[in-house]
């Protein structure tokens, strides 16, 4: 079985440019250059607005999520809004998310500024005796 990889990228118009496409081009890249390339299919969204998150989950249904984007610490994860400003998205709500998808989502990578309080409130989530994997970056 392929795993799927998911990509959420956002980085709204009022925040600091990221190389986001970079990132993508290289995580890419490290796929194609491994022996189990196979075993992978990458997918992803850009200019990633909060409520495009549960949506993304739903339709290609991950077994790893990655962001890429800015992070405010306690306040959260930046997102983008309808207008392409800023979205935070705290720590809770990320964690109630990635709560529903529990059963089928292995790991999350966060690579975000500040980011370590989002994933340890993902990472303290417990379904069926296993705890998800969370990484930031």
């Amino acid at each position: 079985m392929r795993q799927k990889i998911l990509i959420l990228a956002a980085n709204p118009k009022d925040t600091t440019p990221l190389r986001l496409d970079e990132e993508v081009r290289e995580i890419d890249a490290g796929l194609q250059r491994s022996k189990h390339r196979d075993q992978f299919v990458l997918q992803q969204k850009w200019a990633v607005r909060a409520r495009d998150i549960q949506q993304a989950m739903l339709a290609i249904e991950p077994q790893i999520v990655h962001f890429s984007g800015h992070g405010t610490g306690d306040e959260g994860l930046v997102f983008e809004d309808e207008t392409g400003s800023v979205k935070i998205v705290d720590g809770e709500a990320l964690a109630g998310l990635f709560e529903l998808f529990a059963d089928q989502v292995e790991c999350v990578v966060l690579n975000g500024c500040y980011s370590q309080v989002q994933a340890e409130a993902i990472a303290s989530l417990q379904h069926s005796g296993r705890s998800l994997n969370t990484l930031t970056m």
